[in-house]
């Protein structure tokens, strides 16, 4: 059944289990191709199957700028600046050799599809605040992407919490560039507007900066299950 609940073709479940198993036979390379077809024509799909995809895992793909984002794991700089000591730029190899974590939590969209069980692996956002020294009057930070048009915001103390990261792994891949690669900021107990994609600037700042989707409405504080007028479960304690 589509969408609408129109029957499917038995061709088009063929084609899509298809794509599916040449993701996984070839590798993240070709399934990053996939990812960031399926990104292009998921807004279009008539049959809600791309979120079926190896991969896809169920998520929808979300995109405010006009063209899916790309840099490559060699050209990808991550920078962390603001109200810190010790400003730094950081390359995709040295922030996998930094300390590493997984957190394996249910992903919650407010706009109500869940994805359960979902891993992601990367570097604790306080590992990277710790290293950069926050001064006194750090009081929040502020997200910005590649893309040149997102941005997202957290309190100090929310990104202090051991369930916030900066994620490269994602099921035990690499994070491709349709779900915000090659890095992104993971809020595990927030909705997952909150987890900014394409991350490529952290700044500590003195005060809360509203992100993009708050300027159109969407709670600041956007905890799973107590905010945006949404009862879902939590999806991390």
């Amino acid at each position: 059944m589509n969408k609408d609940g129109r029957p499917v073709g038995r061709r088009v479940v063929l084609g899509v289990a298809a794509l599916g198993a040449a993701g996984v036979a070839f590798g993240a390379r070709f399934q990053n191709g996939i990812d960031s077809f399926l990104a292009t024509v998921d807004s279009k799909d008539p049959t809600g199957l791309t979120g079926l995809l190896p991969g896809g895992g169920g998520f929808q793909i979300y995109n405010v700028a006009d063209s899916l984002p790309h840099k490559s794991d060699q050209d990808y700089r991550l920078t962390v600046d603001g109200l810190v000591d010790r400003p730094a730029t950081y390359t995709l190899a040295e922030l996998k050799a930094m300390p590493q974590t997984t957190l394996v939590k249910d992903v919650q969209c407010v706009t109500g599809w869940r994805v359960p069980d979902t891993e992601f692996g990367g570097v604790l956002l306080s590992h990277l605040l710790d290293t950069a020294g926050v001064r006194p009057e750090g009081k929040a930070l502020r997200f910005t992407c590649f893309d040149g048009v997102y941005s997202e915001s957290l309190t100090l103390d929310e990104a202090r919490r051991p369930d916030m990261m900066v994620a490269h792994q994602m099921n035990n891949a690499p994070v491709t560039d349709a779900h915000g690669g090659p890095v992104r900021l993971y809020a595990a107990p927030m909705y997952f507007y909150k987890s900014a994609k394409w991350l490529s600037g952290i700044t500590v700042t003195d005060r809360v900066m509203p992100g993009y989707w708050e300027h159109y409405g969407y709670d600041v504080e956007a905890w799973v299950g107590k905010s945006n007028g949404r009862n879902d479960a939590p999806t991390s304690p």
